[in-house]
């Protein structure tokens, strides 16, 4: 179980805790491994106010055309950085004719074009290329997926919606406020049987309610980490996303040495550790030797039970999670499916512990099946050299190419009423692919892809690789490039300004978008009053992301399955916005001219979304868009789940507004006016509390919206309307 910690701590010489120390806190934050990396990228001058370039940017095939061509529409020339664009989300194009692979062209053609790197579909996952390719010692990396995370590779990553790309891409700064550094202190050795996912779910139940780690760097130190295999730090690292933190980052040692040796980028390597005395915000202790085997319950990475327990109290807790359809006759719990996948699950460590576990063993021809995807091409390879693929297939496992699907609802989609067990980063409603608005419904649960394997050798039987007596094969990975350098574009350094871009007729510009105006009119098109909104449930991942490079086509889908009636309330609302002749607001404008108001048909007129807690999980920025696109001009919040979301809205021109009220006290429901008088000007003058007004019997009732703190660019990008506009100007 880990220990919290929830107040400032020193650490010496990398390994004693202790409350004092001989020099004080403020320099001793400086000796962090954290601020010196953030300090070496940062272009600012103010310690506090950091303004950040990165060393390399990723997007996959959700995410980077629409990327482009914002940039494309704003002078964009060549990429400066490193780009790599990879093809690892929408790989199939079994839905929307031919648009997926429409948009892998367009991508080419793009890396052609500017000086990008393209790595086509189904030779690696975003986040592996990343590692094998371009993570490095001291580097930063930023990417447009959520699990952009490299710190077990001493690389300070973030994952953030595709607008922040837009102004790496276009010579502009990521501008925070200095994070907060926690210090997660590592002991012991995880015992036979025990994985990275087990690591990580533990990390994720001990620290996400609580929001104790939220926006926050960890930092990984201890003598623990000794014990942890380079691929083993990779597979808790990627998973530290689920915990809201803004990024990760490890000390660094011979075993990231021999990494980067072997991955022939021995220039990337040097020791990375925090100086003599260093100060953390907060502290989070794990005891590897402690760490179970752990399940993760739906919906969500922090539902966290040990397997042990879970099968203990099986009809217990089944019940409170709607699975005791899943508890046999003979008291065991059954899984209909296995999945091993993606940037989490995919790694070559995972793989070659799953065929030990499977190697005497078959899965069986009843309904329970297991997939497994190598996280790229260069791991399938060695697992085919060393007969590990072999084994698996033997057991009767399915071996697929590098795809991102199963994590988002694309792949290995199970049966209605299913009980799937993955080893991928998340298990968020309808990230199995089920559509429960049209009767489908399924259930993932997240664990380690050895207790998974554990779990096929004995027929689906829910068990945790501990209860095997297994000799792990201990196989070194060997790296081979050719793969890469026989398919990938690297076009870095080279752009050809005059090779077209290939447009397929799915690829559509964004619409206009006009500036924030004095005044601003709001209608409530949707209430949310879940403790916690995905950005999967504001966008629906899956088949829909086949649309991502057509604005509209893809708002379509906007809420579709948390609140179907959304995308026609906001559509009527964007119709008011272009007719403010309409009769439904003739009595809306009488009665704020009533309150000394004098030109109300000037402002602007939005539609407004309420959710407790919006923007847990995926980066994608069309969580925010496809609002923008159908007319939304704010959010109304409790909190932000995740600085890239708010960022997201902000770069949308949307208005991040909070609420500090009770939902059961809230003084507006779906369909109210709310009017919102001198917006523009408490934006520029950055107020924080903003009078606002329900519209009701002929009435104004005031209440009070936050706007928690804008920096400058901000402030401007909101006043333009969005970046596209703040670019054009």
């Amino acid at each position: 179980m880990a220990k919290l910690t929830n107040s400032g701590v020193f650490l010496k010489n990398g390994r004693r805790i202790t409350r004092d120390a001989e020099i004080d806190r403020e320099s001793a934050r400086k000796n962090t491994i954290a601020y010196g990396i953030l300090t070496e990228h940062n272009t600012s001058g103010d310690d506090n106010a950091l303004k950040i370039k990165f060393d390399a940017l990723a997007s996959h095939d959700i995410t980077y055309v629409g990327i482009i061509q914002t940039a494309r529409a704003s002078g964009l020339e060549s990429f400066p950085v490193p780009y790599v664009l990879t093809n690892c989300h929408n790989s199939l194009c079994a839905v929307g004719g031919t648009i997926n692979e429409d948009d892998h062209m367009f991508g080419l053609s793009a890396a052609k074009k500017y000086g990008g790197i393209y790595v086509p579909a189904h030779q690696a996952v975003i986040h592996s290329f990343m590692r094998e390719m371009m993570s490095g010692c001291g580097k930063m990396i930023l990417g447009s997926d959520s699990h952009t995370r490299y710190g077990a590779l001493g690389t300070l990553a973030i994952g953030e919606g595709g607008p922040e790309l837009v102004k790496q891409i276009l010579g502009k700064t990521y501008d925070i406020s200095r994070p907060e550094v926690i210090c997660v202190y590592l002991t012991g050795a995880p015992r036979p049987g025990v994985g990275p996912q087990d690591v990580a779910l533990e990390l994720i139940k001990a620290v996400f309610e609580s929001g104790f780690v939220k926006n926050k760097i960890l930092e990984f130190v201890g003598d623990g980490i000794a014990s942890l295999p380079i691929e083993f730090r990779n597979g808790i690292d990627v998973m530290t996303t689920e915990t809201t933190c803004l990024s990760s980052i490890w000390e660094t040692d011979g075993a990231t040495e021999k990494y980067f040796i072997n991955h022939d980028r021995p220039e990337a390597y040097k020791k990375l550790s925090p100086g003599e005395t260093a100060y953390y915000d907060g502290l989070v202790e794990i005891d590897l030797s402690k760490t179970e085997c752990n399940i993760a319950l739906p919906s969500h990475p922090s539902n966290v039970y040990t397997i042990r327990e879970l099968c203990e109290n099986a009809d217990v807790i089944l019940k409170e999670y709607g699975l005791l359809s899943k508890l046999g006759k003979d008291g065991k719990i059954h899984a209909d499916q296995g999945v091993i996948a993606g940037c989490a699950g995919g790694i070559y460590d995972n793989l070659t512990a799953a065929a030990d576990i499977l190697a005497d063993s078959a899965i069986g021809n009843d309904a329970f099946s297991l997939s497994a995807y190598p996280a790229s091409q260069p791991v399938y390879l060695e697992l085919i050299r060393n007969g590990f693929a072999a084994a698996l297939l033997k057991a009767g496992v399915t071996l697929r190419t590098a795809f991102c699907g199963p994590c988002f609802g694309a792949g290995d989609v199970p049966a209605n009423g299913g009980f799937s067990i993955r080893h991928t980063t998340r298990n968020f409603p309808n990230r199995e692919g089920s559509k429960p608005g049209a009767g489908q419904n399924a259930s993932v649960a997240l664990m380690d892809a050895r207790s998974i394997a554990a779990t096929a050798a004995n027929g689906g039987i829910l068990t945790p690789a501990t209860d095997l007596d297994i000799k792990y094969t201990k196989s070194d990975y060997r790296f081979d490039d050719s793969v890469y350098r026989n398919r990938v574009y690297n076009g870095f350094g080279n752009a050809k300004p005059d090779e077209p871009l290939v447009f397929g007729p799915n690829i559509r510009d964004w619409p206009e978008m006009e500036p924030l105006t004095d005044d601003l009119l709001m209608k409530v098109a949707s209430v949310i009053l879940d403790p916690v909104t995905t950005t999967d449930e504001l966008i629906p991942s899956g088949e829909t992301s086949s649309y991502r490079s057509n604005p509209e086509a893809l708002s379509e889908f906007a809420l579709s399955r948390k609140d179907p009636q959304y995308v026609p309330r906001a559509k009527a609302v964007r119709e008011l916005n272009k007719n403010h002749d309409n009769p439904e607001l003739a009595p809306v404008y009488e009665t704020i001219k009533k309150a000394g108001y004098a030109s109300p048909e000037k402002a602007s007129i939005g539609s407004v979304i309420y959710a407790v807690k919006p923007g847990d999980g995926s980066a994608r920025e069309q969580a925010a868009s496809c609002q923008k696109v159908l007319g939304g001009i704010a959010n109304i919040s409790k909190e932000y789940a995740t600085k890239r979301y708010r960022s997201n809205l902000i770069n949308w021109g949307i208005l991040p507004f909070t609420c500090d009220l009770d939902q059961s006290k809230l003084p507006f429901d779906t369909d109210t006016f709310i009017w919102v008088p001198g917006i523009k000007e408490a934006v520029r003058e950055g107020k924080e509390n903003i009078k606002a007004y329900v519209i009701e019997n002929d009435r104004l009732n005031e209440f009070t919206l936050g706007l928690s703190a804008l920096t400058s660019d901000e402030k401007t990008i909101i006043l333009a309307g969005c970046l596209i506009n703040y670019y054009k100007s």
